[in-house]
């Protein structure tokens, strides 16, 4: 079973005990949060694609650590100037541990 589910402006196929760094979420070490912008569940033949959204599906994900990203440099220059800036980016992450993948609700 997997899902695809939105944070953070980008896209993320999971699986239960899968480990993803995704951009920071507001919440502490060891706590658990749950994904509600599901885009689609699969479970083996059966697939359910949502429109934006899967009703009733979510995802729920223990926060590891609250990390930060590599630095990316940014330089800019233009020839023959002596213009040059540098500076530097590190992105906050969150580490998440996706512990369970729960399906549309049946419907009534």
């Amino acid at each position: 079973m997997f899902a695809v589910v939105k944070t953070g402006g980008k896209q993320y196929r999971v699986e239960k005990q899968s480990i993803i760094k995704v951009e920071k979420l507001v919440a502490d070490v060891g706590t658990i949060v749950t994904l509600d912008s599901v885009l689609m569940v699969a479970n083996g033949d059966k697939q359910t694609i949502g429109a934006p959204y899967v009703k009733g599906a979510s995802v729920k994900a223990e926060v590891l650590a609250q990390d930060r990203g590599p630095k990316i440099l940014i330089f800019k220059k233009k020839r023959r100037q002596n213009y040059r800036r540098k500076k530097g980016h590190r992105q906050n992450i969150t580490t998440l541990k996706i512990t369970a993948i729960n399906g549309p609700k049946a419907k009534s």
